[in-house]
């Protein structure tokens, strides 16, 4: 008999020239936590596995300087470390710039009724409206996060 694979567990890694602002964004956008990797940083800075230049203070606790990730809250994580088991974005530091349109994106669905007011919510995140498109398969407005990064709102 043959076993069925178990799914295999992902998260999405979004490159960022300042991947905290963007966790913050998207932490807002979707209602997900900042994951807090504190504990985990502050033991391998301790084994000195991690030079205290790796890390940066954000929302009061200890970050690595080049990745932050965001989890929805719901999700189980490790405790010990912070890290997301589940639904999870990735951030990480890129030293180039977004030069062309995205290849993969995220498409929000706020609800029936609701697109208006998430477009404005998320414009007033710092999101900025790039087109309303509308076809016989449906209607949905396409929007840039804070570093131009492309997803819709359906």
């Amino acid at each position: 008999m043959t076993q069925t694979p178990s799914p295999v567990h992902w998260k999405l890694v979004i490159d960022a020239a300042d991947p905290h602002a963007q966790a913050d964004f998207w932490a807002a956008a979707l209602n997900y936590l900042a994951e807090d990797n504190d504990a985990l940083i502050q033991r391998l800075l301790e084994v000195g596995a991690l030079p205290r230049e790796a890390t940066v203070e954000y929302h009061a606790r200890l970050s690595f300087r080049d990745l932050v990730a965001v989890r929805h809250p719901d999700d189980p994580y490790q405790e010990d470390s912070g890290t997301g088991l589940g639904r999870r974005l990735l951030f990480q530091r890129v030293p180039e710039a977004k030069t062309v349109k995205n290849r993969l994106h995220l498409d929000l669905h706020p609800g029936e009724g609701r697109r208006a007011a998430e477009v404005e919510r998320l414009t007033g995140l710092g999101a900025s409206v790039l087109r309303e498109v509308k076809e016989p398969g449906g209607e949905w407005v396409v929007m840039a996060d804070p570093e131009g990064n492309e997803f819709c709102v359906q």
